[in-house]
């Protein structure tokens, strides 16, 4: 499979990440067939978080098999030093590993987080206790060894995400939406491009997420009667799938996780096995497809 610099980190990620969040409706066996078909395939980069259900306790067998060859990211929702330094903790146990490669703030929605999470601004400072953000426990924990790189997620606005590439000078890496759907679509809500130019010429690694969303799910539908395990309606057929991934990667992200369903999983794998760059016309085409379309971002 296609590898790709991830950023200036010095790793090179394979076009595919694996979503670990995967990994949560299975039982173990499944589990670990999946986590190695995925390696087999290629894929050398893995995201997982608390937040996953199972999914870290899930990915620890395989992990303690063959970390060699798996470069880790891991994510925490904590926005203070001491939260931020608990959860860490926990993933590692959880994940029977001593280190992991990219730690990431993960899913940044609000302004007041990341003014949190770099320690301007907090609840506590109006009560007169000063909590240096999560971002000083990342640092910490770089300087001891227990994390590698540090990255961010966001499902937010796009403005958010920039503010934040501009603020937090330690990011490596940034996660976020980018879809043809909101390609589609005029208004800074849905200017993700944006996000990505910084990045880019920041050198920050580029992570997809929401790839392969087709909407958000119809209200009509019970979360019991959705079909796939994910937060939004995906497209599920082999050609939507890999034209999902292609326009994508033509673009310059780095790599693309996988849906969260496991039932999507194989066929996104063979995706970015065959992947192949999109060209300039057919881009244009998919967005003129999906200029009515709804879009599942920013996150409501």
């Amino acid at each position: 499979m296609e590898t790709r610099p991830l950023g200036e980190t010095g790793h090179d990620s394979s076009i595919l990440t694996f979503g670990a969040i995967a990994l949560d409706p299975l039982d173990q066996e499944a589990a670990d067939e999946m986590v190695a078909d995925v390696l087999d395939a290629g894929v050398n980069h893995f995201d997982v978080a608390p937040t996953y259900g199972d999914a870290e306790l899930k990915l620890a067998p395989t992990l303690e098999e063959r970390r060699e060859e798996i470069f880790l990211g891991c994510k925490t929702q904590e926005r203070t030093y001491y939260g931020a330094w608990g959860e860490l903790h926990r993933s590692l146990e959880r994940l029977g590993t001593d280190s992991i490669d990219l730690y990431q703030f993960h899913a940044l929605t609000r302004y007041d987080e990341l003014e949190a999470i770099t320690g301007e601004y907090s609840p506590e400072m109006a009560q007169g206790d000063h909590d240096p953000g999560a971002l000083q426990a990342f640092r910490e924990a770089k300087s001891e060894g227990l994390i590698d790189h540090i990255g961010l997620t966001s499902h937010g606005d796009p403005s958010l995400i920039r503010a934040a590439i501009r603020q937090i000078p330690e990011l490596e890496t940034v996660m976020f939406p980018f879809n043809f759907t909101l390609a589609a679509k005029e208004g800074p809500e849905y200017d993700y491009g944006s996000v990505l130019k910084l990045a880019s010429e920041r050198g920050l690694g580029t992570l997809c997420i929401k790839g392969f969303a087709k909407g958000r799910w119809p209200e009509s539908l019970s979360e019991e009667e959705r079909p796939y395990s994910t937060w939004y309606e995906p497209y599920d057929t082999e050609t939507e799938l890999t034209e999902c991934l292609r326009f994508a990667l033509s673009h310059g992200m780095t790599s693309i996780p996988n849906a969260g369903d496991p039932a999507l999983v194989p066929a996104i794998l063979d995706a970015a096995a065959a992947y192949e760059p999109m060209s300039e016309a057919e881009r244009e085409e998919l967005k003129r497809r999906a200029r009515d379309a709804d879009s599942p971002v920013p996150a409501p």
